[in-house]
């Protein structure tokens, strides 16, 4: 992996096949409607190469006899290959890399305009050599349009060739080794269909969802200055079309192809037939140069907006800038106007079968101050499956809305009911829906998306009605312990996916997870203020439509000051009711046994064992809460619980967690990296270089490949925002509490607070912020604790930044003059 000085350019020399899937996730292109893998054009799906397009919403279920046993799985379908361009020299076989003889072979992505490269020379076994440069785009400019460019040149030789241009409908879900014995069938052909001499077009419907798919392409061939001349042949069935395209080359002569494809599909707005309409969109498609130059055009203005600056490590600047570009290619402007979650995994791979969990969390807070827009879509996909909540909060014997932990196309729970542990071979149960703190979570959202963007008719409309309906299902599934005078919520998870259940219990969930129980109190406490936020005639309207009275919201406040947070006897926040009492497992030996034991549970498993029995963690559970929350909030939680939380609360139980956590979630290193970085800022730097670096490095030993790690890439832009800038929303106030790690000279980006756009520039010395002047002209509160300015468009505040001696480890103390 190379970088170019500019940070905007992640770069292969020569083709390794072992290594060939994770650079096809990581050179991905998309626009967030539709993203597709970095594949090779001229490769089928072959266990090295695997071409693979996911689209928003492109779901389909499908039934596997597992054992005798149905089990239904919904998947995020890989749809029609559009990729598909290839060569043939002399009428002989398509070339293939297998095939032939690699002479330079260099695989770029060129990050500031999601751009796919390819320039390689091979010698064809006739002793022919050819030098080949492909670049690709999915175009950020126009949702539904895409491009290859083939740029062709005979090093040694002159004849004739063919060129095969074909969309391809029999494409498969087998991405994910351990889902092949699952139904990967997902789509049913439609018709192939001609429209005029160069477009050819493919309708494809999904086999449950009838969801239709339809691509177009129109495929032409150029020299240096005109069109060559071409003959074309046509195949065709009723899942794939290709058209042949025949000329001639000549020796160190150029010769351009170009692709020009459009999709739709029956979710898009504005559409009678999809096939029809892609034809049409091919057709009228402006030819490469023309289509690229407003891709990138578009693309430079999202780098205006998202763009995060560092100075001091190279590497690290450009792993941050392909953190943005994925992020952005699943969720951009784009997305705000569909239908659409954010798939934990992005859309460019299978794994967690496209679904939507909790991950969404870290990337609130990166498109609350750049891309509002963006926050809300995927807080109104949440809002449109509200009556899926309320119905699985009634079958469960609850109130209010209980959203999924694994949620689709519908908000229904799509969490597996096995799973296949790898180094067993076996299918195990899956538990893991009971992790109903995703509730919690998108509660949590709601509320920092309204601080940061003051945006009264979101919260009026919608994010009120889901936050009470949530707050009511907490204070469902709580039960008020008469002995304690304290509630408490049995049956749950909490993030740690190692602990589903007690040790030989036959029934899943645990008693009292701290991080659930606190986030609760939390939670009930902010739904007091929902209300009051509302004009008087929406609060009378809601309370009356959800049927609220005065008992509900008194009883909600009497949780938020009463909820039960268990504890070890010495103080530690205890993970949940009866952690302390779990056996100790022995790291060293485990560690010297197997090496890499970031899925113990699967370990364990394996050699008939039990996770649920030690005291171990995948990822942060207790140690979420000091990520979420400042200190100061931590305290006034608590102590409105009735808990002690002193000066040392963070640092002791985040070394007792840190001490006892795998890290099986890659997650885990960005929210240590965020916990530590007042507490051990040398640490905090080490675990956000191996997040940084985690799906680059596929440091997880092969599962970058079946599709990138969202949640992580946007956790890392967070702990960037959040903890070494220090960013924090309070009281209408933006505050910043810089932590400028040591691995960095300096820091700046571009952030919206209210609407009002902000240049932030951080050094060792000085904070600057810099309203842009043609903002909306409101004024703004922002600056360090103890430094708040009122601020109007074009202002500049400028803070001075000072040290003071400390003990190793320990955090800055910054004072404003």
């Amino acid at each position: 992996m190379s970088g170019a000085v500019d940070g905007f350019l992640l770069g292969y020399d020569g083709f390794d096949a072992a290594a060939e899937g994770l650079r096809e996730a990581l050179t991905s292109t998309g626009n967030g409607y539709l993203c597709t893998r970095g594949a090779a054009e001229w490769e089928d799906a072959d266990g090295v190469h695997y071409p693979g397009t996911y689209a928003h919403g492109g779901y389909n279920r499908e039934t596997t006899i597992l054992g005798g046993l149905p089990v239904l799985n919904e998947d995020l379908v890989n749809l029609p290959n559009w990729l598909v361009l290839q060569l043939r020299i002399e009428g002989e076989d398509a070339i293939r890399l297998a095939d032939v003889e690699l002479l330079r072979y260099r695989h770029e992505y060129d990050i500031r305009s999601a751009t796919v490269w390819r320039q390689l020379r091979f010698r064809d076994r006739a002793g022919r050599e050819t030098a080949l440069t492909t670049r690709r785009f999915v175009s950020m400019a126009d949702p539904h349009h895409a491009g290859i460019e083939w740029t062709l040149v005979p090093a040694n030789w002159s004849g004739h060739v063919e060129v095969i241009s074909a969309l391809d409908a029999r494409v498969t879900n087998g991405g994910v080794a351990r889902y092949l014995a699952l139904e990967g069938r997902h789509l049913n052909p439609v018709s192939p269909r001609t429209f005029g001499p160069e477009v050819i077009a493919l309708k494809a419907q999904t086999r449950q969802s009838n969801l239709y798919i339809s691509q177009a392409t129109r495929t032409r061939v150029s020299g240096a200055d005109a069109a060559l001349p071409v003959s074309r042949t046509l195949y065709q069935m009723e899942d794939y079309i290709q058209q042949v395209l025949a000329f001639d080359v000549r020796k160190g002569e150029a010769a351009r192809v170009e692709k020009m494809v459009a999709f739709y599909t029956s979710r898009d707005p504005a559409v009678s037939d999809t096939l029809v309409r892609a034809a049409r969109s091919a057709a009228r498609h402006g030819d490469f140069p023309a289509a690229f130059e407003r891709h990138a055009a578009a693309w430079d203005e999202l780098w205006r907006t998202c763009d995060v600056r560092v100075s001091g490590d190279e590497q690290v600047q450009l792993l941050l800038r392909l953190h943005v570009a994925h992020l952005l290619q699943v969720c951009s402007r784009h997305t705000a106007d569909l239908d659409a979650g954010m798939p934990a995994r992005g859309l460019n791979g299978e794994a967690y079968r496209g679904h939507v969990f909790w991950d969404e969390m870290y990337a609130f807070p990166f498109f609350n101050v750049r891309l509002p827009e963006v926050s809300r879509g995927l807080l109104m996909y949440r809002y449109r499956r509200i009556g899926e909540a309320r119905a699985a909060a009634r079958e469960a014997g609850l109130r209010g809305a209980m959203f999924p932990w694994q949620s689709g196309s519908e908000g229904v729970e799509e969490t597996q009911r096995v799973h296949l542990n790898p180094l067993s071979g076996r299918w195990e149960p899956d538990l893991s829906h009971n992790q109903r703190h995703v509730n919690a979570a998108i509660f949590f959202n709601i509320w920092n998306y309204f601080q940061a963007t003051g945006d009264y008719e979101f919260i009026e409309s919608y994010g009120a009605e889901i936050m009470l309906e949530i707050a009511r299902f907490w204070a469902s599934i709580a039960a008020f312990n008469p002995e304690r005078e304290r509630y408490e919520i049995h049956g749950v998870m909490g993030p740690d996916e190692f602990h589903e259940k007690y040790p030989g219990a036959p029934q899943g969930g645990l008693a009292n997870n701290a991080y659930t129980n606190v986030m609760v109190a939390w939670l009930c406490d902010i739904a007091g203020r929902v209300l009051p936020l509302l004009s008087a005639s929406s609060a009378d309207g809601l309370r009356a439509q959800l049927g609220i009275g005065d008992g509900e919201l008194e009883l909600w406040q009497d949780m938020s000051r009463r909820m039960f947070i268990p504890f070890h006897g010495d103080g530690i926040i205890s993970q949940f009711e009866g952690y302390a009492d779990l056996a100790e497992l022995d790291w060293d030996a485990y560690r010297a046994k197997y090496g890499n034991i970031q899925r113990l549970d699967r370990i364990l498993r394996a050699e008939g064992d039990d996770p649920n029995r030690y005291k171990i963690a995948k990822q942060a559970d207790t140690v979420m809460l000091f990520f979420l929350f400042s200190g100061a909030e931590l305290r006034e939680i608590f102590g409105r619980l009735g808990y002690d939380y002193g000066p040392d609360t963070a640092a002791r139980n985040v070394a007792y967690y840190d001490r006892r956590t795998s890290h099986g979630s890659t997650l885990s290193f960005v929210t240590h990296a965020g916990v530590l970085a007042a507490l051990d800022p040398a640490s905090s730097w080490d675990r956000f270089l191996v997040a940084l670096r985690s799906d680059a490095e596929d440091i997880q030993g092969g599962t970058t490949k079946e599709g990138i790690h969202l949640g992580v890439m946007a956790g890392t832009l967070d702990v960037m925002q959040r903890y070494y800038a220090g960013t924090r929303i309070s009281e209408g106030v933006l505050y910043f509490d810089p932590l400028l790690p040591a691995g960095l000279d300096g820091l700046s980006f571009p952030m919206q607070f209210r609407q009002a756009p902000i240049h932030v520039t951080l050094t060792r010395d000085l904070l600057t912020l810099d309203v842009h002047p043609e903002g909306p002209g409101r004024q703004i509160r922002a600056g360090l604790p103890g430094d708040v300015r009122e601020l109007c468009p074009g202002d500049r505040a400028v803070f001075g930044l000072s040290t003071r001696s400390a003990p190793a480890g320990a955090a800055r103390s910054r004072r404003a003059r």
